[in-house]
């Protein structure tokens, strides 16, 4: 599927962020449905299949942390978090409930574009055009050129984080990798120094490991250290 055919979810109760985001997005040539808050947007994530969703945190009724809880359960796409709380709190709590990456408001178009091209890539697999990277280990093969983790008992649907966590291990197949180094290889953020936000997605991960007919017990735990994907 091509950028432009993409279809992209945006939710914020500001009426001039909507606009803004709207217009920009628009511009690139998506599609995009626009909502002022969690309740509605939720309603056109269960009948509409979004590419991205872009998920204000501070809303009215159900807020944007619930929002993402209740679309991940529904779907592997990425999500992107607008906030005007720039904490460190706030980001590892968006991201253990399964956000993709969080921007910060006040924010300027190019760093919007830049960020919604970024997930898009990564959840389709455009990173790497030409060579296809192939990893196969535990009866899992993870090709990072067409964005898929399968084998015979089936695929796992992933979303890009999962999947970046998942290629990290299976690089490293039989080393063990520290929580730190996962964070940087799969979120890039050297300075986000809370570590659960590991543990939390490699639990949603050895969960559709299992789901999709493999052991989960693929990803070790190496206490005080890290983890570790079998050979």
């Amino acid at each position: 599927m091509s950028d432009a055919a993409k279809r992209i979810l945006v939710v914020d109760d500001e009426n001039s962020i909507t606009e803004f985001v709207g217009y920009a997005l628009k511009k690139e040539g998506y599609a995009v449905d626009v909502f002022d808050n969690g309740e509605d947007a939720l309603v056109a994530a269960h009948k509409n299949q979004y590419d991205l969703f872009v998920l204000d945190i501070m809303l009215p009724g159900m807020d944007g942390y619930e929002l993402c809880r209740r679309i991940r359960a529904i779907s592997s796409a990425p999500v992107l978090f607008l906030s005007a709380r720039d904490t460190e709190l706030d980001k590892v709590v968006g991201l253990e409930l399964g956000a993709d990456d969080y921007l910060a408001k006040p924010f300027g178009v190019r760093e919007l574009i830049a960020r919604v091209h970024a997930l898009l890539r990564r959840g389709s697999g455009g990173d790497f055009p030409n060579a296809s990277r192939a990893i196969t280990a535990g009866g899992i093969t993870l090709d990072e050129d067409a964005h898929t983790a399968k084998g015979a008992s089936g695929s796992l649907d992933l979303t890009p984080r999962e999947f970046e966590l998942l290629a990290s291990l299976m690089k490293n197949a039989g080393k063990v990798v520290s929580r730190e180094e996962l964070l940087r290889e799969a979120w890039g953020w050297e300075y986000l120094t809370e570590t659960k936000t590991v543990d939390t997605h490699i639990k949603r991960l050895r969960d559709k490991i299992e789901q999709a007919g493999y052991d989960p017990s693929l990803v070790e735990t190496v206490r005080g250290y890290g983890y570790r994907f079998k050979q």
